[in-house]
């Protein structure tokens, strides 16, 4: 038993921690450490954080962000976005009964090409009569499908995590019947054109692995 006990702390000992880096869109921030005995081992792994984590602001805790690890830089671990969501505790708290909760989903092709799966999320006071819903509902997927072709990736990834879309959501629904809320439950990058693919990917990628930075709080 205490030769494989020390063949364990033999091969952790051989491991060295990296510094996992968001994306440009999220200025470079630091978001945690993983562990390799290779750096090439870690393209592809998947890493999770808040975005309170990545933008310093604590009241973004329930906002889960999703990166993957695409390039290696020295002791550096540079990500891509992947997506967003809110977390299972946020979102039960935001469904009230005798109210209304107003789903969308939709694929946005950005200016640059990228393809986004949207999810937004309108919350009323009260419960509102079914042609309230489809006006809503539409206009929702209307502000989306604008926001993204205005927009290349970059901005458009920044205006829906941080509630811009949202806000545009609501501004433009409010008239229709009284809201509680609007968020964008969950985005997800589902196309990257080819000369990004292309840019992002390094020359071999291994399998991808799922970690979790050191900090990362569970939820």
């Amino acid at each position: 038993m205490a030769r494989k006990a020390g063949k364990k702390v033999d091969a952790f000992r051989a491991k060295n921690w990296y510094q996992v880096i968001a994306p440009a869109e999220f200025n470079r921030a630091n978001i945690g450490e993983t562990l390799a005995d290779e750096p090439g081992k870690m393209i592809g792994r998947i890493m999770e954080s808040t975005l309170g984590d990545v933008t310093g602001d604590w009241t973004k805790q329930n906002i889960k962000m999703i990166f993957r690890i695409d390039e290696i830089g020295g002791n550096s671990a540079y990500t891509s976005y992947l997506g967003h969501e809110l977390t299972r505790d946020y979102m039960r708290s935001l469904v009230k009964r005798r109210t209304s909760k107003i789903d969308a989903n939709v694929v946005v092709t950005t200016k640059d090409g990228f393809k986004v799966r949207v999810k937004p999320i309108v919350l009323t006071v009260k419960r509102a009569r079914t042609s309230q819903i489809e006006s809503i509902r539409q206009i929702m997927l209307d502000v989306v499908n604008k926001r993204g072709a205005e927009l290349g990736f970059t901005d458009f990834v920044n205006e829906v995590v941080t509630g811009k879309v949202a806000s545009e959501i609501y501004k433009n629904t409010k008239n229709i019947y009284p809201l509680r809320r609007v968020e964008i439950g969950k985005s997800e990058l589902v196309y990257r054109p080819a000369v990004a693919a292309v840019q992002a990917a390094p020359a071999s990628t291994p399998a991808p692995e799922t970690a979790t930075p050191a900090e990362q709080p569970k939820e």
